[in-house]
């Protein structure tokens, strides 16, 4: 049962491949289906392993890679594959949220629920990366110190550089209530006080933009996971539910 995509690709960077899972196909069940990426969320790790075999078959990729990912601003260089055999299950990741590569058909993998995944090309497609940017992670400015590491570990330029954000928590489900504690006054501007919600996705564009990236090189899919439980999992609207995967890859 392969998994579904939505799949893109950055203007100008053919060599740069990107898909967006989507929770249907796979073998996973209940509130984890169909297509659970995630080992550590209570699913079946038998199903999730079946599901994340299909993950790299669907797009036909012989690698993938992934982090723990723990809500901070660490990024892996170079990453090893992942073993997606049963032989290890979970298999070992290191710690971090967020990767970048050099190396044609290794696939970036970020696991998401609500957060924003974010996906990085270079202009001259030999150079991506993948960010996994919870509100935490907007909150600590991991956009913005994650794009200097990746350009400065392979001498790069922000302005030459195209990101899109992922399916992620919409504006007017990202509800916050202890905003002043929370976020603080600098993000004033991205907070609705009559509704209680941030625009996070407005936010990761302003982030990107601080970042250097140029304004016509920012890509949204303005995809809310709470608003599409057809199509998404989501944290808010279910606690107890699977991750689907972002992917970048050089082809």
């Amino acid at each position: 049962m392969l998994l579904n995509f939505i799949p893109f690709v950055f203007p100008g960077i053919p060599g740069v491949r990107c898909a967006f899972q989507t929770r249907t196909g796979g073998y996973s069940t209940g509130l984890y289906g169909e297509g659970n990426i995630a080992y550590t969320v209570g699913d079946d790790p038998l199903a999730v392993s079946d599901n994340r075999i299909n993950l790299a078959a669907s797009l036909e990729l012989p690698y993938l890679s992934e982090v723990h990912q723990v809500h901070g601003d660490t990024i892996i260089f170079d990453p090893d594959p992942v073993d997606l055999d049963r032989s290890s299950i979970p298999p070992f990741m290191p710690e971090g949220d967020g990767l970048a590569t050099t190396r044609p058909g290794l696939g970036l993998v970020i696991k998401t629920a609500d957060c924003q995944p974010i996906l990085i090309a270079h202009k001259d497609g030999r150079h991506i990366a993948a960010l996994h940017v919870g509100w935490r992670g907007n909150r600590i400015a991991f956009i913005q110190s994650g794009i200097a590491a990746f350009c400065e570990r392979y001498a790069l330029r922000p302005e030459d550089l195209s990101a899109v954000r992922g399916p992620s928590l919409g504006p007017e489900r990202s509800e916050f209530v202890n905003f002043d504690t929370e976020w603080g006054a600098e993000f004033a501007d991205w907070f609705d006080r009559s509704q209680k919600t941030m625009n996070l996705w407005e936010l990761t564009r302003s982030q990107l933009q601080e970042a250097g990236l140029r304004h016509d090189r920012i890509f949204g899919l303005d995809l809310c996971t709470w608003s599409l439980p057809e199509r998404f999992f989501s944290f808010r609207r279910e606690r107890v539910c699977g991750r689907q995967a972002s992917v970048i890859w050089i082809s």
